[in-house]
């Protein structure tokens, strides 16, 4: 429910009234601040409660910005205030503090009392308190000069994109999403069309035919634009939600993945086994993303955050078709699932992995080169925050932290990372020389636990410490990908792809939950899943007994295990009331 309550007598012949109901507000009057006080108290807790200058002059969707966007417990507008229920004590205060009327007033006032008030980028639309009929018979005039809708269209479309998606979907994606406003679908629905569209796309290229092949192809384009079309259709009507972050967040993986295995099981059908190279192309996917997202959460807050390597990059950003080159050569998402569609109908899949492969190794070695050297000459001081984040992308399990309680406390800037690196590097070296299953491939994950402890035993401050999360990434995962190849056995390779699925889920989840703001998932679970280090090993103990069990089946149970485990927490946590409500702008990669 929302309730506006306007401060002051409305102005005969406004709109705002009408404009207010429109966007589902019921709209009340009050002749001073002690009347508005009281109306604040007689609206119910759970309620949104706006304060409205009835003066205002405005577009109504500067208004919609400003006060029905849910991500944000106080926001304002010139002229117009709202807070959502979790805002309302400190709404309540300003109000009794002082005498004030004026919502620009009261928002500042919140401010002061340390109630952060959002103020959205209005651009061109008109939102303004006129002062006299001279100035209001003007700002009239700069409304009619805007079109809103136009507006409304392209703040729809991510200011900040790839190039294919920019040129090549966005310009009519944007008409889809107000189709899709205008007839009462939600973003979430969008979304879920978008993953069953990409499933049967995946279904197309599981035939093996080349009618199938080229189904899926156009199905996976369609599938992207509707990706495009459930973000701005969010942005569009201010439809964020708790479910959609989750939505967002984890069906676009999951989608691919799924095409992957969908390629996989239709070059089987034509005689090509290529599960070795699907799984490869999921494993370096997921670790380029994981670079990414460490990366960030590393310098986000980061203060004196500069450096030469940033500093040309900036300079670069200037000049127009260098921007639209760095971001191609990375490879983002709509470049990548273009290239996959069209490889996909004209080629076969092992071409269309190659080219994966070769295309994601190129990126992520760019954009990794970069970011060490900004790292590197970076000056940068790095916060509790910041440390916690890469703790909790480290995934590290009971093993890595009984080590790490007994570690030096000695802190050197290079070392974690450096342990890290060293332990990875040893346990990838003794999977690939030794035999299948032999004694020294569980020793070697044994060793590769205790250094992922000594790399976590200091708060992750250093310059390059953001490196230590995807290398523990890059252990687990090849670790698996190499033993499933190595075993040589039917559905070894498939059951390896489910579970490094599977752990790579609990990795996004992981990474979605601190980008909303509220940590990592809880103790209980990465002690359940035994952290990177512990599945690591078991994984190598179940090669080392492979004459014993039958080694795909038990990768199979313990993925399924981790897919359980790990899905029924995220769900859970994604639609609860406690879960942020926020929509995932996407990652370009």
């Amino acid at each position: 429910m929302s309730t506006a309550i306007l401060t002051g007598p409305p102005v005969p012949g406004s709109s705002l009234e009408g404009d207010l109901r429109s966007l589902g507000f019921d709209v009340r009057s009050a002749a001073d601040a002690a009347e508005t006080a009281k109306l604040l108290d007689a609206a119910p807790a759970g309620d949104r409660v706006a304060l409205v200058d009835p003066r205002f002059i405005g577009h109504v969707h500067a208004l919609r910005l400003g006060l029905t966007d849910p991500r944000f417990p106080a926001a304002a507008v010139p002229g117009a205030l709202t807070a959502q229920p979790e805002a309302r004590a400190a709404l309540g205060r300003a109000l009794r503090t002082a005498p004030l009327t004026a919502p620009d007033e009261v928002a500042a006032a919140l401010d002061a009392d340390g109630c952060a008030v959002q103020r959205p980028e209005l651009g061109s639309l008109v939102a303004v308190v006129p002062a006299d009929q001279a100035s209001r018979t003007e700002a009239e005039r700069s409304v009619a000069a805007v079109d809103e809708e136009a507006v409304r269209l392209r703040t729809a479309v991510k200011s900040r994109d790839g190039f294919f998606t920019t040129y090549c979907i966005s310009p009519y994606s944007r008409y889809l999403a107000r189709w899709c406003a205008r007839r009462g679908l939600t973003p979430n629905q969008v979304t879920t069309a978008s993953l069953l569209t990409a499933l049967v796309a995946a279904g197309c290229a599981a035939t093996g035919t080349r009618g199938g092949y080229i189904a899926a192809g156009v199905l996976l384009l369609f599938s992207f634009v509707l990706d495009c079309t459930d973000g701005q259709l969010a942005r569009y009507s201010l439809q964020y939600s708790t479910m959609g972050a989750w939505l967002d967040a984890t069906f676009d993986r999951a989608k691919e993945y799924a095409y992957y295995a969908g390629l996989a099981l239709g070059a089987i059908r034509g005689g090509d086994d290529v599960w070795a190279l699907a799984l490869g192309a999921m494993v370096l996917q997921t670790c380029r993303h994981v670079v990414d997202f460490s990366f960030n959460e590393a310098n986000h807050d980061a203060t004196g955050n500069t450096s030469p390597t940033a500093a040309l990059s900036g300079k670069l950003d200037s000049v127009g078709w260098t921007v639209w080159v760095r971001r191609m050569i990375v490879l983002p998402i709509g470049e990548r699932w273009a290239m996959i569609a069209v490889l996909t109908a004209v080629t076969t899949p092992r071409i269309v992995f190659y080219a994966l492969l070769i295309g994601c190794a190129f990126a992520a070695c760019y954009t990794t080169a970069g970011r060490v050297l900004r790292s590197l000459t970076r000056r940068a001081t790095r916060t509790d925050r910041a440390a916690q984040a890469l703790a909790d992308l480290a995934d590290s399990g009971p093993l890595a932290r009984f080590v790490a309680r007994g570690g030096s406390s000695v802190s050197i800037s290079w070392l974690p990372p450096v342990m890290a690196l060293i332990g990875t590097a040893s346990l990838l070296t003794m999977l690939l020389t030794q035999p299948f299953g032999s004694r020294q491939t569980v020793i070697a994950a044994g060793v590769y636990a205790a250094f992922a402890g000594c790399a976590v035993a200091v708060p992750l401050k250093g310059a390059l410490d953001w490196l230590i999360p995807p290398l523990f990434r890059i252990g687990e995962y090849c670790a698996v990908l190499i033993l499933a190849v190595k075993a040589d056995v039917a559905g070894a390779l498939p059951a390896a792809f489910g579970l490094v699925a599977a752990v790579a889920y609990h990795h996004y989840d992981t990474v979605y939950r601190i980008k909303g703001g509220t940590g990592a998932p809880p103790n209980w679970l990465v002690r359940t899943l035994g952290g990177h280090e512990g599945r690591t090993l078991l994984v190598a103990v179940l090669a080392a007994l492979s004459a014993t069990i039958d080694f795909p089946l038990a990768l199979t149970v313990m993925a399924v295990a981790v897919a359980l485990v790990a899905g029924a927490e995220s769900i859970r946590f994604w639609v609860s009331s406690g879960a942020p409500a926020v929509h995932d702008e996407g990652e370009t990669a």
